[in-house]
């Protein structure tokens, strides 16, 4: 009902037109994808996740069998497509754009200990039966917990926008909004947003995976205790999924960093006191 290439009217449109949401459209096999690709992407993903400094050639060396060869060149070819690369420089779902501008890491020898001092973000790729997705989520630093997310077929800075938007509107803004240097985060559409709120900007050192540890700790959490046990087959199916995993993540949880506290107990328990101390 909904393919990708018309000239005229994008897939976001279409679905507004069909009154769908537009999870619920996903990226099914893509053009130039050969038989297997898939599953080697999903291999793909579970090795980098462990292993996320790994370029193609030691994730093809690593992928290979004596009976089932992995070459560099296709390994290369589907971390384009999935967007990641090793961390020299940083994990690929955010490339980064020249011509936009890079901000300062602000949280080096920081104390982060209340609420909505510090939020970051991140993309991750979701595998799926027969086609992928991308997510992003925003979570509070010192609570973890995770204050919106969105799911995109596409690498595009339209979804980021919009869960940033959806996570100020419901929480207000916080001090200092951490991400990687990626060019959906450096772009004009989401810098602006965060200026308009008067929300420091700080990015992660190029090729520093731990500037951002909590929400790739919240990818890994994710993938081991959902995503890999299941294999969706549309996108209105993950999305429902998604949904009932963040509840559970975020009123169920809990965290030993936190004292044994949910994200939910640990988020609102800080933004009483900080109203009390006020």
């Amino acid at each position: 009902m909904i393919a990708t290439g018309h000239p005229e009217v994008s897939v976001e449109r279409r679905c507004q037109l069909l009154g769908i949401p537009r999870a619920s459209y996903y990226r099914g096999p893509a053009s130039g994808l050969r038989q297997g690709d898939l599953e080697l992407m999903r291999r793909i993903d579970e090795l980098y996740l462990d292993h996320p400094w790994m370029g193609s050639r030691s994730l093809a060396d690593h992928l290979t069998a004596p009976e089932d060869p992995v070459g560099r060149n296709r390994v290369r070819r589907l971390m384009m497509i999935m967007g990641i690369e090793s961390l020299a420089p940083k994990p690929g779902t955010s490339r980064r754009q020249p011509k936009h501008p890079v901000y300062p890491y602000l949280l080096r020898g920081v104390s982060i200990d209340r609420p909505n001092q510090v939020w970051a973000t991140d993309i991750t790729y979701i595998p799926m039966a027969r086609g992928f997705m991308y997510l992003i989520a925003i979570i509070d630093w010192a609570t973890r917990k995770v204050l919106s997310w969105r799911l995109s077929n596409t690498l595009d800075t339209r979804f980021c926008v919009e869960a940033l938007k959806e996570a100020l509107f419901k929480y207000g803004a916080p001090e200092i909004f951490n991400t990687d240097q990626g060019c959906q985060f450096t772009s004009e559409a989401f810098t602006s947003v965060l200026k308009s709120w008067n929300i420091r900007i700080s990015m992660d050192g190029k090729g520093r995976f731990k500037d951002n540890i909590f929400i790739e700790r919240l990818w890994r959490t994710l993938k081991y205790e959902r995503i890999y046990l299941k294999a969706y087959e549309t996108g209105a199916e993950l999305s429902k999924d998604l949904t009932y995993w963040f509840n559970w993540y975020n009123e169920n949880r809990k965290h030993s960093s936190l004292d044994k506290q949910t994200p939910n107990e640990a988020y609102f328990k800080g933004i009483e006191q900080l109203k009390l101390a006020a």
